[in-house]
């Protein structure tokens, strides 16, 4: 999906450039020529069409696009990762969970039956960097469970998040960046964000989050400039007070 996005992009990026080209030579044309007359009007309308066209295009692609990931999305409601465990040569991921789930979590009744699939993910580069581990739950009342019991692994060095997928990953860390790692969270795939001024939204691309930015930033910028208070010097002070 990115690629067509970029392939679109480009293609308007050289329409435009042509076009800018075309005119120029359009305009150093004759004026007095009538053929030159009815081309200029004919190229106001075709430039308009094509580039209406390639906005519409642009805009079922980015549909087309929140469509896949919402849906690939649904399919990891019941994943979540397990971040910060240290990795040991032949360990069985299951329990390795299971234990974190038991001892921090203190869900006693948590056994490996309750994970349908679990492994460390990608490739193991250095044995300084422990993996996540990725466990798919059977239950999603379970997940939840999990969910809103891990903040009792706060201070531990150990974290559990959800498996994002990349756009919704990649629109959480600009989102951190620019608000702050506490002010950002995820719930069931959505990007939320808690504004200076109390109030959570809901984001969704990258877009609305330099929206809500850019509001933010207006609205403490209109804060910041209280009116100073009138000061009169000392000169100033003693001429009025001889009036």
């Amino acid at each position: 999906m990115d690629h067509i996005n970029s392939t679109v992009t480009g293609l308007m990026d050289i329409f435009q450039k042509r076009m800018a080209e075309f005119e120029e030579k359009l305009q150093g044309a004759p004026v007095d020529s009538p053929n030159t007359s009815a081309l200029a009007a004919d190229f106001t309308v075709f430039r308009e069409f094509i580039t209406q066209a390639v906005i519409g295009l642009q805009q079922q692609i980015e549909l087309l696009a929140k469509t896949v990931d919402s849906m690939e999305m649904r399919g990891r409601r019941n994943i979540l990762l397990l971040h910060g465990v240290p990795e040991g040569r032949d360990e069985d991921t299951a329990q390795v969970v299971v234990g974190v789930v038991k001892e921090r979590l203190r869900m006693d009744g948590f056994t490996a039956d309750d994970i349908k699939r679990c492994h460390r993910m990608g490739r193991s580069i250095s044995s300084s960097k422990s993996r996540p581990i990725l466990f798919k739950l059977r239950d999603v009342t379970v997940c939840y469970n999990i969910w809103f019991e891990k903040t009792k692994l706060k201070n531990t060095g150990i974290t559990i998040s959800e498996f994002l997928t990349k756009s919704r990953h990649d629109l959480f860390m600009a989102a951190r960046k620019k608000f702050g790692v506490t002010r950002c969270w995820t719930r069931d795939g959505c990007v939320y964000v808690l504004a200076p001024d109390g109030s959570r939204h809901c984001i969704s691309s990258v877009a609305e989050l330099n929206t809500l930015q850019l509001r933010d930033t207006e609205g403490s910028s209109v804060q910041a400039t209280p009116k100073k208070p009138i000061t009169m010097t000392r000169s100033k002070r003693a001429a009025a007070s001889k009036k």
